[in-house]
């Protein structure tokens, strides 16, 4: 189990925001059961909206941000996307690593 913590720079966290993070969320824990915890934050200034995300894994710590000239939702979603390949590419190194045969000399 993990913990989101959220939080907004210029920007009311409402409960549509925090559920919609939370059903991203979600798919990612699908991908990794390592998932210790993961924090959002997201950024509105006068041009942009912005959501970065961290996800701490053991040993490793995974970043992914993602900007929208429109809306928050669109951000939000391009960080998951960025996030769902990193973690799959984790997964997927970690797998390979401890599968790989060893070499007798």
């Amino acid at each position: 189990m993990y913990t989101i913590n959220i939080t907004g720079h210029h920007v009311d966290i409402t409960p549509a925001i925090k559920d919609h993070i939370n059903e991203k969320m979600s798919k990612i824990a699908k991908l990794s059961d390592q998932i210790t915890s993961v924090n959002v934050t997201l950024v509105q200034d006068s041009k942009e909206q912005k959501a970065e995300a961290r996800i701490h894994l053991p040993g490793k710590e995974l970043f992914a941000t993602a900007s929208s000239e429109d809306r928050l939702f669109h951000a939000i979603d391009g960080m998951i996307e960025k996030l769902a390949r990193q973690v799959d590419k984790h997964k997927t190194k970690q797998a390979s690593g401890n599968h790989k045969a060893e070499v007798a000399s």
